[in-house]
């Protein structure tokens, strides 16, 4: 990439580059069910979750960000002197002052690069989207030296035994950002919706474990869905004289905490587009809606008659713009940070190039406590780029497919471990790394100063 002057501003500024890792090892979810004693159905169909990948002691967010990035950076061929800032977005945390950032310098350390902006953002599920949001803006800067940037969006999310433990998941994704990018962020257009409440947080530090009030956090969900498409619709018909709806996009992504949570969503933002629509065009295109057309927003988060025929009038735009960004959610689980991402890439991975070309991709990011954005990407149309960006993600599919499946019963042990060792120093991990693919970063040992000594696996 070469330097541009401090006073243009840089074309196309996006996506170059997407990486996703995911643990090696998952629980089955019809197995989970039988071995919870709940009802067939309750995790697969009332979650629409299919697995879910979790960590050992073996690995922690430092080392799934180590591995994500050398990942990254090994795949596409990128020097890492090429790289002028590095943000992790994450609420899985380690330390209350050294952050992930810092540690994932020791992969600079070779190429002499120490001239590197960025540090953690944190803020739940939404920590991700502010490392990219940041990250864009210093490449929009005059502080940008013509250099990438990358965005890290990691965790691993694990719940107490109970029904909130099936929601869990691990993972983390890379993003290489640039001008000139095949995947373009849409710029000014975007919509944020900030507010103070207690439905997801983590107040003992002592411990893994959210204190969640789950109705609440749906509740918060929609409503900042409400509020963003609401703000990007108005922003939309300002800068552009654009009206949107959901024909706008050719596909819709959102963070994903379970998967129905997220077809429910689809059918809201159908909602939205019944009450601003004229009667008219109701009546020709969801004729099945019209007594919809008065709903009062704020009143109809858990109303299950409306939820139903929602859901079934938005069933084929579901199936068309949104299903497909599920794949590593019904596979993995909630990533948290790294959630709507893994959605960004299951996107990228189920449509072919020539299909993808020209495409607008809308984005919803959510974070408790809370935090939510609503924001978009166009495919280029043109460029080559896309090609390399699209090749990097060819083995995705594969990977997930040739995890190793673990009984239920030794989930359990291995949260068990995670739960009793949480902080523990001087400690030694106990569990296997046969199981992990070569290359992944593991963690070595913890010192009784608390100083984490990490490894690669290498085959021999």
């Amino acid at each position: 990439m070469t330097s541009e002057t401090k006073s243009s501003w840089p074309n196309n500024v996006g996506i170059h580059a997407i990486e996703i890792y995911v643990p090696q090892r998952y629980v089955d979810q019809t197995e989970l069910e039988t071995f919870d004693e709940v009802s067939a159905g309750k995790y697969t169909i009332g979650l629409g979750q299919a697995k879910m990948g979790f960590c050992t002691d073996r690995e922690d967010i430092n080392s799934l960000c180590l591995t994500v990035v050398q990942n990254l950076m090994e795949r596409h061929k990128i020097g890492y002197d090429q790289i002028g800032r590095l943000e992790v977005g994450t609420e899985t945390i380690l330390d209350k002052s050294k952050s992930v950032k810092t540690v994932l310098m020791q992969l600079f350390e070779q190429s002499g690069n120490s001239d590197i902006e960025g540090v953690d953002t944190t803020n739940a599920c939404y920590g991700g989207t502010a490392a990219l949001f940041n990250s864009v803006s210093w490449l929009e800067s005059s502080a940008w030296d013509g250099r990438y940037a990358i965005v890290v969006a990691g965790d691993i999310a694990v719940y107490a035994t109970g029904a909130a433990r099936p929601t869990g998941g691990a993972g983390a994704v890379a993003i290489l950002l640039g001008a000139d990018a095949p995947l373009i962020l849409e710029r000014g257009l975007r919509a944020s919706h900030s507010a103070h409440v207690y439905d997801f947080y983590k107040p003992d530090l002592e411990s893994e474990y959210p204190r969640v009030d789950g109705k609440l956090s749906i509740q918060c969900y929609l409503s900042a869905l409400d509020k963003c498409y609401q703000a990007f619709a108005k922003k939309a018909l300002r800068i552009n004289s654009e009206r949107i709806t959901l024909e706008s996009f050719d596909g819709v992504v959102f963070h994903s905490p379970y998967c129905k949570l997220v077809q429910k969503s689809l059918a809201r933002l159908l909602l939205n587009d019944v009450i601003i629509l004229s009667s008219d065009e109701l009546s020709k295109r969801y004729p099945d809606l019209l007594s919809l057309k008065e709903t009062k927003l704020e009143n109809s988060y858990f109303d299950r008659d409306l939820e139903t025929k929602l859901l079934a009038n938005s069933k084929q735009l579901f199936e068309s713009k949104t299903k497909a960004s599920l794949v590593a959610a019904n596979q993995v689980g909630n990533m948290y940070t790294a959630s709507v991402y893994g959605g960004l890439v299951s996107y990228l991975i189920s449509r072919q190039e020539q299909e993808l070309r020209g495409n607008r991709i809308c984005m919803f990011s959510y974070g408790s406590g809370l935090q939510a954005s609503m924001f978009s990407f166009r495919v280029s149309g043109t460029s080559d780029k896309l090609s390399a960006l699209l090749n990097g993600l060819s083995g995705v599919s594969e990977r997930l497919n040739s995890r190793v499946k673990v009984d239920p019963s030794d989930f359990a042990k291995t949260m068990m471990v995670r739960e009793e060792t949480h902080h523990k120093a001087p400690y030694v991990p106990v569990g296997s790394i046969d199981d992990m693919l070569n290359g992944t970063y593991y963690l070595e040992s913890v010192d009784d100063m608390h100083r984490r000594q990490y490894c690669r696996k290498v085959s021999k």
